[in-house]
């Protein structure tokens, strides 16, 4: 039987198996659900066997399936393989960096990648944005080169960079109080405090500034994302602790306020971390050897504002 498939299809299929969802794999591929599907079904017509299954709304792939993915994942990377030796006989580096950053540090790690990438044009990236759980699952899996956190973990030996600050206030709309009512521990005992998920840094940094403060909170919210308690606060429904990283055009256009209190701002540091005892690609120590030589300059281009007190004002 002659197969007639294409890279495309083999990633298309790669990455169905791996979300177990068309939606999901349309989403990480940057397609449109039907595409994937056609795409998907023009490779499973090119065998008699079953490669996936639907099991209510989920999918699960078949055992042969599975040999299958196993096999694509071969050529694919083979196919990596070519493409990295073309480069680097031209005197490139080439390769693959991976990368796993909790969700707040997307305002931060871009800036630590991007003139690195620029120098090496040969290099993929392969960056995922995360929660802090399956942040540090990725590196004790060794899925990642790096990781950037705000929160070592406890239980993984780890060496990182330390790269700037991490600071914490408690923000929220002015209008969401009376007219001329003042904040302290009694009025946010009587607004709603907006938490991230169980697990989360900010979630932690916040329950810590809650208990050091005595705050008896009479209304509650739990939220999964920084984006999502940002957008809760813009439209009143409450105050938070919030990284000041992701709420730059917020607080200068004064859509919300930094709120004055005793034990603010909470200061951690974003570092970029990796197990001790990875073994090192080429690309991966070029990064390192990068990181180390700019992160001052980076920092000083890119994130001047925030290490200015005039924002937090």
């Amino acid at each position: 039987m002659l197969m007639n498939y294409t890279l495309r299809q083999l990633e298309i299929f790669l990455k169905v198996a791996e979300k177990q969802s068309i939606t999901k794999a349309a989403e990480e591929l940057y397609l449109t659900q039907p595409a994937v599907s056609i795409q998907l079904k023009n490779f499973q017509d090119q065998f008699d066997i079953p490669l996936i299954e639907a099991v209510g709304r989920n999918i699960q792939v078949t055992d042969f399936g599975r040999e299958i993915e196993l096999a694509s994942r071969r050529i694919l990377s083979e196919v990596d393989e070519i493409r990295n030796k073309t480069l680097a006989y031209k005197g490139f580096l080439a390769g693959k960096l991976k990368v796993s950053v909790v969700s707040t540090a997307k305002y931060v790690m871009p800036y630590f990648l991007s003139g690195f990438l620029k120098q090496h044009p040969g290099i993929d990236l392969a960056m995922d944005v995360t929660n802090k759980g399956k942040v540090i699952r990725s590196l004790e899996n060794n899925e990642v080169d790096f990781a950037m956190v705000s929160v070592l973990p406890e239980k993984l030996a780890v060496s990182r960079v330390e790269l700037m600050r991490n600071k914490l206030y408690l923000v929220g709309r002015t209008d969401a109080l009376e007219a001329g009512e003042s904040i302290n521990i009694k009025t946010l005992e009587k607004l709603p405090l907006i938490y991230r998920e169980q697990g989360s840094a900010t979630r932690q940094a916040m329950e810590r500034f809650v208990s050091r403060t005595g705050v008896n909170a009479s209304k509650t919210m739990e939220l999964t994302s920084n984006e999502a308690v940002k957008q809760a606060l813009l439209a009143g429904l409450g105050f938070s602790v919030m990284p000041m990283i992701g709420l730059k055009n917020e607080v200068i256009n004064k859509d919300l306020r930094v709120v004055k209190m005793k034990g603010l701002p909470i200061i951690t540091n974003w570092n970029l971390i990796w197990r001790k005892d990875k073994s090192f690609s080429p690309v991966a120590n070029a990064y390192l050897e990068y990181v180390r030589s700019e992160k001052d300059q980076i920092m000083s281009d890119n994130f001047a504002w925030y290490e200015s007190e005039e924002i937090s004002k």
